[in-house]
């Protein structure tokens, strides 16, 4: 139900109070009458308990005149409207009523008409203003609830871009910022494999996990130096601070690093820019801190680091030589994999026991290069489509930063054991191909001689490795091999009704004894009793 406009009446002629009251239909209009008044000291009482949206009062009355009431209802109502009722003679003073803050005048003698005409209108104007207030109401309550996300914003601005530093102290007071006091330094904080430990949480309970760890890190910080603290990323704080010494900002930040770690699941790392003594330098403090913060790859998280590794970096020698990479790559080529393994845990070893560490982009850019040129010899080795685990793994690691030296030591080992298995296997399969194309020759040639060095030398093989091979993937040595295939030859040719004598010339034996002493070894019969048996059964089926 819509509210009625409250009006009050204020004129020290009784029958003219009593004719606006009584005479008019004001509920038809969305207005009621909640007091009415003889004179301006009783008027401001009844106004004072009743509150009116609107005032008809007169403007020449007994104790109080209508102007002087004017000026004290707008210090009490000032969002009221006051209308004055004058005769002609009275005009100077509805002006300086009007000056005072009253919305509108009737002249006396009036008509009902006329009363409420002005009324109404003085209703609408009413009902206008508290549709603006409220919308003004509306439009501060929302901005008073968006103000952290506006501080977020201004904050970013000002570590992201240089800003001008008139409108800093302007900005400062419209946003509520707490004083902060040159110097400053900016801190980057960030939680330790947020995304892939904690990714899986819901929303509620990822926000409820950054709100406590913000607030941890807020409370750490109050208690040595004023600060303001906020979110720039998913898992990222951005802090500024006043520096009273640099120690001092080395302890904050380790105290955070160790808050964190005792009262929660989660550990962060962070970056500490150099200090700056205007706010326009910003950018350049939390340039260096992001830099300093990505020193964390070396140790995993939970820790602090300064700009001055930074610093450093531009004298850190190389991971490790052209040569020695050569090296690695040639035991790689040869399928050596723990020569390979060897060579990568020495890089790794190595890297952590040095005093100035390389720029942890660097070291991702080497290893990734590494990557590739193992790509490049396996092209060299094997058919592309021998190679789509390799290059799968080789593709987790591009366009992507890996989060420690630990990841992409782990990454470059499972390339390396990828990669020599491939070689591995395919050197397997090649020796297969070489054995059964030497056993392909010797069942061709049963004639002739078939010494171990005579099909060494036929497979270019040394007649030692020939010997072990063959031995690999035909399971047997190569003499009994050789032996077992002549036997089966003999025995077929038996059947066919050689003569002894045909089938030992035909499978090299000089003497037909010898043939005939081999064949009874292997298969428990001399050929004759062999052939007869052979044959014998076939008659009888």
């Amino acid at each position: 139900m819509k509210q009625m406009v409250k009006l009050c009446i204020v004129d020290d002629i009784r029958s003219v109070v009593e004719m606006i009251k009584h005479k008019i239909p004001w509920g038809q209009y969305g207005i009621e009458i909640v007091g009415s008044a003889m004179n301006g000291e009783e008027g401001l009482d009844v106004i004072r308990q009743s509150l009116p949206d609107i005032i008809l009062t007169d403007i020449r009355m007994p104790k109080m005149d209508g102007l002087e009431m004017t000026r004290r209802i707008v210090e009490m109502l000032p969002h009221s409207k006051i209308i004055i009722l004058s005769a002609y003679t009275d005009f100077e003073y509805a002006r300086k009523a009007i000056q005072y803050g009253a919305l509108d005048y009737v002249k006396k003698p009036f008509s009902i008409d006329d009363i409420v005409k002005v009324v109404v209108k003085a209703k609408e104007a009413w009902e206008n203003e508290k549709r603006e207030r409220t919308h003004v109401i509306e439009l501060e309550k929302k901005m008073k609830e968006s103000l952290p996300a506006l501080r977020q914003e201004y904050m970013s601005l000002l570590v992201h871009h240089q800003t001008d530093e008139t409108d800093i102290a302007q900005w400062w007071g419209f946003l509520d910022l707490p004083p902060l006091q040159a110097p400053f330094a900016v801190m980057v904080i960030q939680i330790d494999q947020f995304t892939d430990k904690y990714g899986g949480l819901v929303v509620k309970e990822l926000e409820l996990a950054r709100f406590s760890l913000q607030n941890i890190v807020e409370e750490t910080i109050a208690a040595h130096a004023s600060a303001i603290v906020f979110r720039e990323a998913f898992n990222r704080y951005v802090c500024l601070l006043h520096v009273k010494s640099k120690e001092l900002l080395i302890r904050i930040a380790e105290s955070c690093c160790e808050n964190i770690a005792s009262h929660t699941k989660f550990t962060i790392s962070i970056g500490i820019g150099q200090e700056v003594k205007h706010v326009r330098e910003l950018p350049k403090s939390y340039q260096q801190a992001l830099s300093a913060l990505s020193y964390h790859f070396y140790t995993g998280g939970n820790g602090a680091f300064s700009s001055n590794y930074g610093a450093q970096a531009s004298s850190a020698g190389w991971v490790y030589t052209v040569e020695s990479e050569n090296e690695f790559l040639f035991g790689f080529r040869s399928g050596n994999r723990e020569k390979t393994m060897q060579w990568l845990a020495t890089v790794f070893d190595e890297m952590q026991k040095l005093t100035v560490l390389p720029e942890p982009s660097d070291v991702g850019h080497l290893f990734h290069g590494l990557s590739l040129r193992m790509l490049r010899v396996l092209l060299e080795k094997l058919p592309r489509e021998h190679l789509s685990e390799f290059e799968s793994k080789v593709q987790e690691g591009r366009g992507e930063s890996r989060a420690s030296l630990q990841e992409y030591r782990q990454w470059l080992f499972e390339l390396c054991d990828i990669g020599c298995r491939l070689i591995d296997k395919e050197r397997a399969s090649e020796s297969q191909k070489i054995i059964y194309r030497s056993i392909a020759y010797i069942q061709s040639n049963l004639q002739l001689d078939l010494t171990l060095e005579h099909c060494a030398r036929q497979a270019n093989l040394s007649w030692g490795y020939y010997s072990n091979l063959f031995k690999k993937v035909s399971g047997t040595t190569f003499q009994q091999f050789v032996t077992q295939a002549k036997i089966e030859k003999a025995k077929s040719m038996l059947i066919d009704d050689y003569q002894v004598q045909e089938i030992a010339q035909e499978l090299g034996y000089e003497h037909r004894r010898y043939f005939s002493e081999v064949f009874k070894k292997q298969t428990g019969l001399t050929p004759t009793e062999f052939k007869e048996t052979s044959l014998g059964r076939s008659s009888k089926s």
